[in-house]
């Protein structure tokens, strides 16, 4: 049986499946319910984050013929035919290869004849962004007043680029991001389905290198099994995902705080010569820092860091030898170069650079002046303690 990777595999099919969105489950699912179906849907957000898969779900919900709390029930004529490839009245139209006026004046033609066996004829179309000016203009007028058995539902990741007319014409709904937290929990759910046991940190790695994108949360989740041979552990899936080692890093950023910049270049070249990319040794020299700055600023950061306790407790040990404004300073200079590191034809030496710099820089803020000023004045009070007198 041929391989089916995870995203496709877990697809939703239901309202219930689709989580993190629940704004705009909510809305859709009153309007299954009430029937007041709009003629025009605008879903926009980024990459992975249920766009497709809601769209789907919202064109079987307004068909079904009896709908379980706005949702398909996936029993009926209409939600099977509905749920076949090959049916008629729901129709999915990829912008991107389809984007001439051409391709749109042939929908705006057949959009006139009323659906085979449904109650609605839907057009979805996905990447809309990518549709030409003229395709736009020859939308329009069909967007506008489409006949009463027609939906469109448009999706893109690029709102900015859709003009204003059609914007206008259809009601937005925004996806968010989805947190950390819930796609941890999703993925958690799937390896239970699998059978695959699993450290909840090695779950909550995955989640967070998915970047609140479900389906990239998938995608790695899906290479994590193939490369994990029994337990699926945080060891392996840093090696999985190609990322640094948190010991070494913990261990480079205890340099840059600690100013040793020879022990922290000679780190730097370890890691090239065993071909490591500069530009995610960068990224993961920020994100300790970031982690440093949670551990120094929130009580409970284990729980919104969901880390090893031996990396945490590393992380602690770092967050109690520098200042909030110094792990500032330090983000800036890293957060900095990567536009440097992108189109560098030595990115070693750009990270080297921002090393030694971050190493070397000293803290100028108001709050490092402050607490220089604090320092010494403690050191003149102790001088005057010992008889040493004040000079006006």
């Amino acid at each position: 049986m041929a391989h089916i990777s995870l995203y496709r595999k877990y697809r939703p099919d239901t309202f219930e499946g689709v989580f993190g969105q629940d704004h705009i489950v909510r809305t859709l699912k009153n309007q299954v319910k009430t029937g007041n179906v709009s003629h025009a849907y605008l879903f926009t957000g980024t990459r992975g984050t249920g766009k497709t898969s809601t769209a789907r779900i919202f064109a079987r919900a307004i068909n079904c013929e009896h709908p379980v709390d706005g949702s398909p029930c996936g029993k009926c004529d209409c939600c099977k035919e509905a749920a076949n490839p090959a049916c008629l009245d729901i129709l999915e139209i990829d912008a991107a290869s389809n984007n001439g006026v051409d391709e749109i004046r042939d929908l705006r033609e057949k959009v006139k004849y009323p659906p085979v066996t449904l109650k609605y004829k839907v057009y979805i179309i996905d990447e809309v962004h990518m549709l030409s000016t003229p395709a736009f203009n020859a939308l329009l007028k069909t967007l506008e007043e489409p006949p009463k058995h027609a939906v469109f539902i448009l999706a893109t990741t690029e709102v900015h680029k859709l003009p204003a007319t059609i914007l206008s014409r259809c009601m937005r709904f925004d996806f968010r991001l989805v947190s950390a937290e819930l796609l941890a929990k999703n993925l958690a759910d799937i390896f239970d389905k699998e059978g695959r046991k699993y450290q909840p940190e090695a779950v909550r790695l995955i989640a967070t290198a998915g970047a609140g994108s479900v389906r990239d949360s998938l995608s790695i989740a899906d290479m994590c099994l193939s490369y994990c041979d029994e337990e699926i552990t945080y060891d392996k899936v840093l090696e999985a995902l190609g990322a640094s080692d948190p010991n070494l890093i913990c261990s480079l950023c205890g340099d840059i705080i600690s100013s040793d910049v020879g022990a922290a270049l000679k780190k730097i070249n370890k890691l090239s010569s065993c071909g490591k990319n500069m530009a995610v040794l960068a990224s993961d020299v920020a994100e300790c820092f970031r982690n440093v700055l949670y551990v120094k600023n929130i009580k409970d950061a284990d729980d919104e860091l969901g880390l090893p306790k031996p990396i945490l407790a590393k992380l602690k040990t770092l967050s109690e030898t520098v200042a909030n404004s110094r792990i500032l300073l330090i983000l800036d200079i890293f957060n900095g170069i990567s536009g440097e590191l992108r189109f560098s034809s030595q990115p070693q030496i750009v990270v080297e650079a921002a090393i030694a710099r971050a190493a070397t820089e000293k803290d100028v803020s108001t709050a490092a002046i402050v607490a220089g000023c604090k320092k010494l004045e403690q050191r003149i009070m102790q001088l005057e303690a010992r008889g040493l007198p004040r000079r006006s």
